[in-house]
């Protein structure tokens, strides 16, 4: 019998896509939709992954107008605000149009009212865990939720126990079918990326050592719809012998983000935990700058999950400098061999997380 299965959630592109390769595999006929924002960034026009790349898969994506509680006081404090008691009535009419067989959660203030609609629906709900850490929605959700999977046993401190089943951190197939660092030829390239949304931040610091980077690396950089156009000027710029070994692009198809790994020797990057999980599966040494206001301090505990395969260094925010970035780069390029054979193998392999997560659907459909 064909099932349709809701996923939902917020900053879970790759999380999702992964899964969706997973049930596409087993279950090829079976009805897949996402629910979620469609706007990445409050008061922009810039789209989220899911609604960007999803439709081209065949994956409908249902855009929801959630509100969410923001960090900062800004112009659309206010009207994000006044959005969150809509967002459980757009909840409710897309759980009755949908009917779905099972909602599977990944957090973010666009996914806790699908899962309270859902449960007074009598529909199973499964709420996945990304981060060592635990967001906002995830904790509120768990109420609500038959089972939570978590991507790594630390979590479980926030949860009720009796629900929780350690899964792992789902990767796509293409990341698995990437060359672990362990085994792989070195390419002489580095990846820089703030995340799917990109990252003003990461840009700012990276920009004035970019010149330099490119006299030694060839240099991928995903710079954010918001930075990109003044990331291409700066390209122009360049002197014309390493123009063409400066690689900037704003936003990357999750199936494609395996090849900037793939091609890439380390990378430096924001800590979320999807990229902190494939790095830490391919062996890939990494420096993270995690973001320092999120909630539990969740982008600091990812990185230092990294650190502990002894494969990260982590920088303060609040403290680092181009220059020393800089160094800590060259550094880690005259150590890579050394720092990717004594990476540690993690304890939970999150290749095999699509798999499991699979397994729990099938438990609830």
């Amino acid at each position: 019998m064909n099932k349709k299965i809701l996923l939902t959630g917020g900053h879970a592109g790759s999380t999702a896509y992964s899964l969706i390769q997973e049930i596409k595999k087993n279950k090829p006929t079976w009805n897949v939709v996402f629910v979620g924002a469609k706007i990445a960034i409050e008061g922009s026009n810039q789209t989220t992954l899911e609604n960007t790349y999803f439709p081209k898969m065949g994956i409908k994506f249902v855009s929801i107008v959630a509100g969410r509680i923001q960090r900062k006081f800004t112009f659309w404090t206010i009207p994000s605000l006044l959005k969150i008691p809509f967002g459980f009535l757009h909840a409710l009419i897309i759980v009755i149009k949908e009917h779905p067989d099972v909602v599977v959660s990944f957090g973010g203030f666009s996914a806790f009212p699908v899962v309270v609609i859902a449960k007074l629906f009598g529909i199973p709900v499964i709420v996945h865990e990304q981060t060592i850490a635990a967001g906002r929605s995830n904790i509120a959700s768990a109420v609500f939720a038959d089972k939570i999977a978590l991507a790594r046993n630390e979590s479980i401190k926030f949860f009720p126990k009796d629900k929780c089943l350690l899964v792992g951190n789902p990767i796509s197939q293409e990341v698995v079918n990437c060359v672990n660092k362990k085994k792989a030829a070195r390419n002489n390239s580095i990846l820089i990326t703030g995340g799917s949304r990109g990252s003003l931040f990461m840009n700012e610091v990276v920009k004035s050592i970019i010149p330099a980077l490119v006299r030694n690396f060839i240099v991928y950089h995903q710079t954010g719809n918001q930075s990109n156009a003044e990331f291409e000027k700066l390209k122009t710029e360049l002197d014309k012998k390493y123009r063409d070994r400066y690689i900037v692009f704003p936003t990357v198809e999750m199936r494609k983000m395996a090849n900037y790994l793939q091609n890439s020797d380390f990378i430096i990057s924001r800590s979320g935990a999807n990229i902190v999980s494939e790095t830490v599966y391919l062996s890939m040494p990494s420096i993270f700058i995690p973001i320092p206001y999120s909630y539990q301090n969740e982008q600091y505990e990812n990185a230092m999950y990294a650190k502990k395969m002894g494969l990260a260094y982590l920088f303060d925010q609040d403290s680092v400098k181009p220059d020393q970035l800089y160094k800590k780069i060259i550094e880690t390029d005259k150590n890579w061999e050394l720092i990717v054979q004594k990476a540690r193998k993690p304890q939970i392999d999150d290749s095999k997380a699509s798999e499991k997560l699979f397994q729990l659907i099938l438990n609830y459909a």
